[in-house]
């Protein structure tokens, strides 16, 4: 059953955004795993580090879930969500680079700023506006940080795979 934006209350607001924080740091944590770490700040470090924040976040909504709804039970379901900021599945593969794995983040990010901005258009409960507005406006903060990471990053020691096709390659 999908989510209806206009009938959402704050607790199943708080609610939806844990369960989208849960999914993506999950996703993540899978991308680790798939990846597979081979030396400091490769890809696998990259989506560990991902997780990691979206655990701080999920557990900073719980806080706050927990302070104004106690023992609720929640309403809204897993099964409700469809990839809201987990990164696409078809994305991680061995030796992709550092500069490849944040892109994938990046993605997701700008996947989550949209989601907000769209459901912002149909919520109209102003507690619910008030958070998604402050959800919204901390995945930008998160797509600037990538943007300005991936930025620093050189290519990096991982061959590209566009770049091993290419004609006077070297990695052919």
């Amino acid at each position: 059953m999908p989510i209806d934006f206009a009938k959402l209350d704050l607790r199943d607001a708080l609610d939806l955004a844990i369960l989208i924080e849960e999914e993506a740091e999950e996703r993540y944590r899978e991308f680790t795993r798939i990846v597979g770490g081979r030396y400091p700040g490769d890809a696998s470090e990259v989506f560990a580090r991902m997780a990691e924040n979206e655990a701080k976040h999920r557990e900073e909504l719980v806080a706050q879930r927990k302070k104004l709804f106690a023992r609720q039970k929640a309403r809204v379901t897993r099964d409700q969500l469809d990839d809201v900021e987990a990164p696409d599945r078809g994305k991680p593969r061995v030796f992709m680079s550092a500069r490849q794995a944040m892109e994938v983040a990046l993605d997701s990010e700008e996947k989550a700023f949209d989601f907000f901005a769209g459901a912002l258009k149909h919520v109209k409960d102003p507690k619910v506006k008030k958070l998604f507005t402050e959800l919204k406006a901390e995945e930008l903060k998160h797509k600037k940080m990538l943007q300005a990471r991936i930025k620093k990053l050189p290519r990096g020691p991982d061959v590209e795979e566009s770049e091993a096709d290419e004609p006077g390659s070297d990695a052919g």
